[in-house]
């Protein structure tokens, strides 16, 4: 299938899906991979035929939304979010918590693909702040709505690419290599939990004190459907926690109770009253 009729397709497909053509046009190139060995898979002539099969067969369009998950991931993307995060907003988190006598810090990654996002997290935690902390411990939820991404999780082997954005000290330390692999030492997968959960439709009860909902959510979803699950986030998360999206997301302009610490590194956090008031954006303040 050539690229303009991809383009043609998905333009068409994706309000139908409650997703949005401008998240997808930069990496539309694995989703039409996709979708193009699914129309010869089912002996179709083309895009046209296959926009003609959906109509006849509804449940169709069930697989069409799997071949439109994009997976594009690595450790430590975005490291000077992860920066913040481990310079600042954990250890401000992991003060309040122990000085109000807790012992647990709960995260959740929502979209964690094949791991990479979570495990980021409780190396981070492990190695850079847990010393600091010795009462408390981090406890990571991790979802994905496909099961073949949450098994390669538990597997936590990856090739190396996926971690040259991790640095070398913390490479060494997590992970042991094994052949062509990576593949990450018990001690860092212990406080991870992952579950196969699709957001549009299953959220886990909470709440958490940190929640990672980065390039997906925000970047392909419709922003009614933005809208609805902002406000199930917002339910979930703690006074005070934070929201961090990815560093080209923004949340939508009717947003309500979050406060924009960086819009820049895609930094939230809700308002501490229980009454939240329409917020206001702050340019940047955090290094």
């Amino acid at each position: 299938m050539r690229d303009v009729d991809c383009v043609d397709f998905l333009q068409w497909a994706l309000p139908y899906l409650h997703m949005r053509w401008p998240g997808f046009r930069r990496v539309r190139g694995q989703v039409c991979k996709r979708i193009t060995q699914r129309i010869a898979q089912l002996d179709l002539d083309g895009a046209d035929s296959y926009r003609s099969y959906l109509t006849e067969q509804p449940q169709e369009w069930a697989e069409l939304d799997s071949l439109c998950r994009v997976t594009i991931t690595r450790f430590y993307r975005d490291r000077q979010m992860f920066s913040t995060l481990t310079g600042q907003i954990l250890p401000q988190q992991a003060n309040s918590l122990q000085t109000e006598g807790h012992d647990v810090l709960r995260c959740w990654s929502i979209g964690c693909t094949s791991g990479e996002e979570p495990y980021t997290l409780s190396i981070l935690w492990r190695e850079l702040l847990a010393r600091d902390f010795p009462g408390l411990r981090l406890e990571v939820l991790a979802t994905d709505a496909d099961p073949r991404l949450i098994e390669r999780a538990h597997r936590a082997c990856y090739p190396p690419s996926t971690l040259k954005n991790l640095p070398e000290t913390l490479r060494r330390e997590a992970f042991t290599h094994s052949g062509d692999s990576y593949c990450l030492k018990q001690a860092y997968r212990s406080a991870v939990k992952f579950q196969v959960q699709d957001i549009r439709h299953t959220l886990p009860e909470g709440p958490f004190h940190l929640i990672l909902c980065r390039n997906l959510v925000f970047t392909y979803f419709d922003e009614a459907l933005q809208r609805q699950i902002l406000q199930q986030l917002h339910a979930r998360l703690l006074p005070a926690g934070w929201l961090i999206l990815g560093v080209h997301e923004t949340l939508p302009s009717t947003q309500q109770g979050f406060m924009v610490f960086s819009e820049r590194l895609g930094l939230y956090r809700r308002e501490e009253s229980s009454q939240a008031k329409p917020s206001f954006f702050h340019r940047d303040p955090l290094p």
